[in-house]
């Protein structure tokens, strides 16, 4: 019976956090970040497939997890990226948030060594219900344990949004800078009718330097950082990857208006085509003294299917291995 109760108050208190930033992001993770910024499309150049899983709050029993799997490169035919992705969260078996699209991103020379890429997506959003296993409290009898039927008839119908998200990707020398502008329709995902239940639009600034270490540059020193904004979301994180094109090595530092301060460590494996990443993030100061101290595990892996030089032809970026 705690069980069904513990996922209750999982409805109660995380749904509406959930409802108000939606996105399971990881930090700064490139390697999904083609969903929030469709600029990124493509941007790499070869063909990539990945595929991320995330686990959030490990350790305490909310069965928060997210997968996200995509595809993209640079088509010349297109004169630009497309690409196609899927993601879907799964919230305490209760809920179902499924999400998928198409982006493309058209790719042009605006100076001698400025080079812009711009993007747009579209996507579906479903939420989807399960109620079958939760206990109501006025379910609860006392002395006779759990009393059918219930006082209260929860519904498990689902519902299904059309969105929208644009972005731009700037890259001069070994720098590359992006902003982007997600649910510009602001669609409703939960059907209530209530406006703070609505996918706010939310504005990502992100950037990113290459800096070669050592007499044989065979060294990198890649800072980055990222900020998000949105109605009653205000998120920053900064930090740095060192490594190699074997081995690279992580840390970034993220902050929110809540007062929370987290740190995310991770590390990835390149064996030619392949690479397997690992995050880890874990909270160092909490505004509501209530997180726990781990906040999520993140894995995946990206492998390039066609790995076609196209460096002669269009300008492309290294995406950080986080």
């Amino acid at each position: 019976m705690m069980k069904y109760l513990r996922k209750l108050l999982i409805i109660i208190f995380f749904f509406p956090v959930m409802a108000s930033g939606q996105e399971q992001g990881a930090g700064l993770d490139y390697q999904m970040t083609m969903i929030s910024n469709p600029a990124l499309t493509g941007s790499e150049g070869d063909y990539i497939l990945r595929l991320s899983y995330l686990n959030n709050f490990p350790g305490n029993n909310y069965n928060l997890h997210s997968i996200a799997l995509s595809y993209d490169g640079y088509f010349p035919s297109l004169h630009g990226g497309a690409g196609l992705f899927l993601s879907d969260d799964y919230l305490g078996g209760i809920l179902n948030d499924l999400k998928g699209g198409f982006s493309y991103s058209y790719y042009f020379q605006a100076g001698g060594n400025l080079f812009i890429s711009a993007g747009l997506s579209a996507s579906f959003y479903h939420r989807g219900y399960n109620f079958g296993s939760v206990v109501l409290p006025d379910q609860i009898d006392p002395l006779g344990g759990v009393a059918y039927p219930q006082g209260e008839v929860l519904t498990d119908k689902g519902r299904t949004i059309f969105d929208m998200a644009t972005g731009f990707l700037f890259m001069t020398g070994r720098t590359f800078a992006g902003i982007s502008v997600s649910h510009l329709a602001e669609p409703d995902i939960s059907n209530t009718e209530v406006p703070e239940m609505k996918l706010k639009r939310q504005l990502l600034l992100h950037f990113a330097v290459d800096l070669d270490l050592g007499a044989e540059k065979n060294l990198n020193l890649r800072p980055l950082g990222k900020l998000e904004i949105a109605k009653g979301l205000l998120s920053a994180g900064a930090g740095a990857e060192l490594g190699n094109k074997y081995l690279a090595v992580s840390s970034v530092f993220l902050a929110d208006k809540s007062k929370n301060l987290d740190v995310q460590t991770g590390f990835s494996i390149a064996t030619g085509r392949l690479t397997i990443f690992y995050n880890y993030r874990f909270n160092l100061v909490s505004g509501d003294n209530i997180l726990p101290f781990s906040l999520l595990h993140h894995t995946g892996i990206s492998l390039s299917l066609n790995n076609v030089d196209k460096r002669k032809t269009i300008k492309t970026i290294n995406f950080p291995k986080l």
